[in-house]
């Protein structure tokens, strides 16, 4: 049975030829580490850390590539960002449609006499702006958000909220993780003073990369979460005040980042912007076939203004599970069911506890799978 992929929010599949070549390159070839060795090789893969901060610089209109720290994923980037930036006494505003990666450290901190609070969202999934001011508090130090929604896709209005913070005198975190290589994301007319990435899913990069940028006045303000050797002023137990060793210790994941390097070459070779439209051309022909399902429930947007490609449902009186279950088992196709990781984002879209499946195509797919896809659930649907 052919394998059918609508999983590429969790992690985009298959990854582009290059990504694979340039890990193996690295790893047959190279080997070496960087900051710690003087000879050929580990200079070699310097050039590539630095060349591949610079194409990242590049695509999100970060500055200077020095402030680009590399991490094992965007949950560490937004552990590092908010447990280094915000102290006891703090109040922080984000949305309702987070992910466990921006809510857990958020509730972890909490005990530590900092606070937050959920700008609520619609049904699907936008964001009330017209609350905003009157969440303002005068101990508000930040704003963390999400570009968009993992469950259903929605954006969230990152320039209004950039200039809202601008106006208030606040910091703008941004976790890109299902927007970064698909959609124009500009840190300075956007406002974003922290941009959180991960490498493995639109960037089109392995599993095990990730990391974040920042605006030059945000290096002071954070604090380093983890220490240790870094390669530079070796003499002194204190860590570096200079960036990326600010943020960066102990060894760095290359074979990744030799991964990304190539993945982000890749799409700047076929545009961002061609990339995006063949997934939003694939999500409107997948939900205008379900339109015609009225036993299916979508959660969230029924087009494709302003969102990602990212289609969550429910079926009346099934459980997402079994549907999800008979759709690989019997027909090869593979989804995503259940909270994914976000349970206040499903309370906001009406979907909690149940869950929902997850629909989330690539520009590897085609019009053919979501044909069949919908072709599948008919079946299911009404035993045909």
């Amino acid at each position: 049975m052919e394998r059918i992929y609508f999983d590429n929010a969790a992690t985009s599949y298959p990854k582009p030829a290059q990504v694979c070549e340039s890990m193996l390159d690295y790893i047959q070839n190279v080997g070496s580490n960087v900051n710690r060795s003087g000879y050929k090789d580990a200079y070699k893969a310097e050039d590539i850390l630095y060349e591949t901060r610079q194409l990242l610089c590049s695509m999100f209109n970060g500055g200077d590539c020095k402030n680009v720290i590399f991490t094992a994923n965007i949950t560490t980037s937004l552990n590092i960002v908010l447990k280094g930036l915000l102290k006891s006494g703090d109040h922080i505003l984000t949305s309702s449609m987070e992910h466990n990666a921006v809510m857990r450290p958020l509730k972890q901190l909490s005990s530590t006499g900092i606070s937050y609070d959920n700008i609520p969202c619609f049904p699907d999934g936008s964001l009330d702006t017209s609350a905003l001011h009157s969440m303002l508090k005068p101990n508000t130090k930040a704003v963390v958000m999400t570009h968009a929604s993992n469950i259903c896709g929605t954006l969230m209005p990152l320039s209004k909220i950039g200039d809202f913070c601008i106006e208030n005198k606040l910091c703008f975190i941004v976790d890109s993780a299902q927007t970064a290589g698909l959609f124009p994301i500009d840190m300075e007319a956007m406002n974003i003073d922290v941009l959180t990435f991960t490498g493995h899913k639109s960037l089109l990069g392995p599993q095990g990369i990730g990391g974040f940028i920042l605006k030059e006045h945000m290096i002071e303000r954070i604090e380093p979460l983890i220490s240790g050797g870094t390669g530079s002023i070796s003499h002194t137990l204190d860590i570096p005040a200079f960036m990326p060793d600010r943020f960066e210790s102990g060894t760095l994941n290359i074979p990744g980042i030799y991964g990304l390097n190539a993945a982000l070459k890749y799409i700047n070779e076929n545009g961002m912007e061609n990339i995006l439209k063949k997934e939003l051309r694939l999500t409107e022909a997948f939900l205008d076939g379900i339109s015609e399902i009225p036993e299916i429930k979508v959660f969230g947007k029924d087009d494709i203004i302003n969102r990602a490609a990212v289609v969550s449902i429910d079926i009346k009186e099934r459980d997402p599970s079994d549907i999800a279950y008979i759709l690989e088992d019997t027909y090869g196709i593979q989804t995503r069911v259940g909270l994914h990781c976000a349970p206040t984002a499903h309370q906001s879209l009406g979907s909690y506890p149940k869950g929902s499946i997850r629909f989330s195509f690539g520009h590897n797919n085609n019009l053919e799978e979501i044909k069949y896809c919908i072709k599948a659930l008919k079946e299911i649907i009404y035993g045909i």
